[in-house]
């Protein structure tokens, strides 16, 4: 569970690959089935390319077979660090540093278990933020810190990344993705367990004690190695089995890798994790083409998924990339705000919902200092018949008879006059319509 084991990227080897859901191919035909498919496709319009004005988030030329391999994308990024105490242990953002095409989607990446950002993972990040996305790698507050640990971690960094870091101001906090390897691949898993409203979330070599995904409703994608003895890939194809159906997801099996094959530089795993990012997060269609049905079967034993693999519908706009907003294909109710008066000196709360399920919600709360700074806060609200709160970030819950209570926590907790922040829960019942109200101490 080290995340320390290195191999070296895949080579092609004997063995079998799978196009599309339900569909096995002789490791022979991929290929040809491949050329067969994309042409059928083609005439049916199954992937017409998205254009600028169908995709609002579409980012970068058409892409090719080559520029998918390669070992970067058309986008010259940049990097800045940052330091421990927002959540998480600290880590480095990789950003493109085009500002002319809008702001991008956000993926944030967790390594394995007593590892760390620099040792295993920051060979991927230029490499990610080349192709449009800004990333944030980050360390864990201890490492040894399991995957709930992780995955809260994962999500503290993602509002880090999009609320106060020094290039927010580059993010759409409406695409954010997470990413983990080992104990972090299980983080990711929690993270797209306790924030729906995620586009993706990928596992690399997962390693899941903690929960497993028969409850999801993210996108999912598992990598895993056929040597790995530390998490076996029949222990991945477990958890992508239990990925509810109507959940789009992928599993690939890479030849001959062991448990360390995102560790280093591994051009197998990023020729198939860009076009998924794309796809979900940047709802790119013109990648559908090199995982539906899989266009390089080279050093992948195994392949897996539910293609066409259709992502969350873009808006159609005429506003620049920063004013739009997407619905997430899991809401069922519109948003709903509740406001409380600002008292000089004190703080507001707003709620709203992000996204709502039979029987949940997922809800966010904007806390906002009044005319003077404030050194801590409290917000409370009474629950209703049935309504319930299971997860919290970006504060602390407690819960005294019908009444909740998130406080601030230690990042967070200072607003300087007018300022404000968020934290997140995830409800069971119906979205709150109670008033909130917000003091400081």
């Amino acid at each position: 569970m080290s995340g320390l084991e290195g191999t070296s990227p895949a080579t092609g080897a004997a063995g079998t690959g799978r196009a599309g859901a339900g569909r096995w191919w002789p490791r022979g035909a991929a290929a040809a089935a491949a050329v067969i498919m994309l042409g059928a496709l083609a005439i049916v319009g199954g992937t017409r390319p998205a254009t600028g004005a169908d995709n609002p988030y579409q980012r970068g030329p058409d892409p090719t077979p080559a520029s998918v391999s390669a070992g970067r994308g058309t986008f010259a990024t940049a990097q800045v660090s940052v330091g421990a105490g927002n959540g998480f242990g600290g880590g480095v953002i990789y950003y493109p540093t085009d500002t002319s095409q809008g702001t991008f989607g956000a993926i944030a990446v967790v390594p394995g278990y007593t590892a760390t950002w620099a040792a295993e993972g920051a060979w991927m990040g230029h490499w990610l933020a080349s192709y449009g996305f800004v990333v944030i790698g980050i360390d864990t507050n201890t490492r040894n810190d399991w995957d709930t640990a992780r995955g809260t971690q994962l999500l503290a960094a993602l509002d880090y990344l999009t609320q106060r870091s020094s290039v927010r101001d580059r993010v759409d906090a409406t695409r954010t993705a997470v990413m983990g390897h080992s104990m972090g691949g299980g983080g990711a898993a929690y993270a797209s367990l306790q924030r729906p409203s995620l586009k993706t979330s990928v596992g690399l070599a997962p390693f899941s004690p903690s929960q497993n995904l028969t409850t999801t409703r993210v996108p999912t994608m598992l990598l895993s190695g056929q040597n790995d003895g530390t998490v076996t890939p029949s222990s991945v194809q477990n958890l992508y089995n239990g990925i509810p159906a109507g959940v789009e997801k992928a599993y690939l099996e890479l030849t001959g890798a062991g448990h360390g094959f995102p560790t280093s530089n591994n051009p197998t795993m990023m020729r198939t994790v860009i076009p998924w990012f794309k796809i979900f997060v940047d709802s790119d269609t013109r990648y559908t083409q090199f995982l539906c049905p899989l266009a390089d079967s080279n050093g992948i034993r195994t392949y897996q998924s539910t293609c066409p693999l259709v992502p969350s519908t873009p808006p159609t706009t005429t506003t620049t990339p920063t004013s739009t907003t997407t619905t997430s294909t899991t809401s069922t109710t519109p948003t709903t705000t509740t406001t409380t008066p600002q008292p000089g000196g004190a703080c507001s709360a707003t709620y709203r919902t992000v996204n709502s399920w039979s029987g949940g919600y997922q809800g966010e709360v904007t806390v906002t200092a009044g005319t003077s700074a404030v050194t801590g806060w409290t917000v409370r609200w009474s629950l209703g018949s049935g309504q319930t709160i299971s997860q919290v970030w970006n504060g602390t819950l407690t819960v005294d008879g019908p009444t909740a209570s998130v406080r601030n926590v230690s990042y967070n907790g200072s607003l300087g006059a007018n300022a404000s922040t968020t934290f997140g829960f995830i409800g069971g019942g119906t979205p709150p319509t109670s008033t909130l109200s917000c003091t400081s101490p």
